[in-house]
């Protein structure tokens, strides 16, 4: 069996730079898990998309939103909203902006590992 591994965000292994956000990664083993709070006024498409070099977001998430609420628009224009209390699976190739004047904190289980980083690494080029 593996070893147990206790993390918290409040001491991330990795902070991510994102406008209007904070981005805390915790290194679980093999996987990572993200803590993303978005703040009033954050958009994927004007903060993280200048970071990811894509046209929309390619990372597939699988989260739980802890408060807030955020607005989904898929590539093939269908759209959605989470909220506080809503566990999501996001498939990658969409839009997000953050509704209302609250802060949106979600806990991304999945999508960690590449979320606002740059698409092309210097390995994938090899």
């Amino acid at each position: 069996m593996g070893e147990t591994i206790l993390k918290r965000f409040e001491t991330p292994d990795e902070l991510r730079d994102v406008p209007k956000a904070t981005v805390e990664v915790v290194n679980l083993g093999d996987v990572q898990a993200m803590r993303g709070t978005f703040e009033p006024g954050w958009k994927w498409s004007e903060c993280v998309r200048p970071i990811a070099g894509t046209d929309s977001c390619e990372v597939e998430h699988l989260g739980y939103v802890v408060s807030g609420s955020m607005h989904i628009k898929m590539d093939d224009g269908t759209e959605y909203t989470v909220k506080a209390g809503d566990a999501t699976s996001i498939k990658p190739g969409h839009d997000a902006w953050v509704l209302g004047e609250e802060n949106c904190v979600i806990l991304d289980f999945q999508g960690a590992a590449i979320y606002a980083k740059p698409a092309k690494t210097e390995a994938a080029t090899k």
